[in-house]
């Protein structure tokens, strides 16, 4: 059975003045799911489409970690109250890896076309993050290694694929970057339990060949 379709915009969020509260969030992602995550930088408030931290040219405005590194990644529940009681807007960043999934991702309007091909196909997927120019699919953890070796085996890989394993990060709902908002395109399971995520060798072989035969696969997407 596929993962609940469409959105849930309300989704591990309570209401604050008609604003999702992130703190909630990041406590549901670290204590039940066992997710670490840290405080992303906040979009430069003078124009947010920058971003906060020192380069001029961030790629993705306040959808990064910057203080503390992404080495701080945590699970603990009172390192997380204070860092979204002093920073209650920082979008939450997820330090992919380890005990956290991992991620593949690709252009939305691709990523739109391709999971619209598996669903007719009935294939099974897990969590689905759409922020507004990318949606990421998680995935089970997986080793450089192992995503080397898949990736060699393939006759052709899209350049627009980009993969978040260890050592990564992605920003999760119901975050506010500078570039828009962080939902659900695919929202978990509402309970207690870390969400079920397929292997990262399924997800991979589904999506190259699902933008091929969507002709949406060029490198510069």
């Amino acid at each position: 059975m596929r993962e609940i379709l469409g959105r849930r915009r309300r989704l591990l969020s309570r209401r604050n003045g008609g604003r999702p509260e992130l703190i909630g969030a990041a406590l549901t992602f670290a204590t039940e799911w066992q997710w670490p995550v840290l405080p992303g930088v906040a979009p430069d408030p003078q124009g947010r489409a920058r971003c906060a931290c020192p380069d001029p040219e961030c790629t993705v405005p306040g959808a990064h970690p910057f203080d503390p590194g992404l080495l701080a990644a945590t699970t603990d529940e009172r390192m997380l109250r204070w860092w979204w009681t002093n920073r209650p807007g920082a979008p939450i960043i997820l330090a992919t890896g380890g005990r956290a999934p991992c991620a593949v991702s690709l252009p939305a309007l691709a990523a739109s076309r391709a999971l619209a091909l598996l669903d007719r196909r009935g294939m099974r997927l897990g969590p689905v993050i759409a922020a507004p120019t990318r949606w990421s699919l998680l995935v089970k953890p997986y080793s450089l290694e192992q995503l080397g070796e898949l990736l060699y085996a393939k006759d052709f890989v899209p350049g627009s694929l980009r993969f978040h394993g260890e050592g990564g990060y992605l920003a999760l709902p119901p975050s506010e970057t500078g570039q828009g908002a962080v939902r659900w395109e695919r929202a978990p399971l509402p309970g207690s339990a870390a969400p079920w995520v397929p292997d990262v060798e399924a997800v991979v072989d589904a999506v190259v060949d699902a933008l091929t035969r969507t002709g949406v696969s060029a490198p510069e997407l």
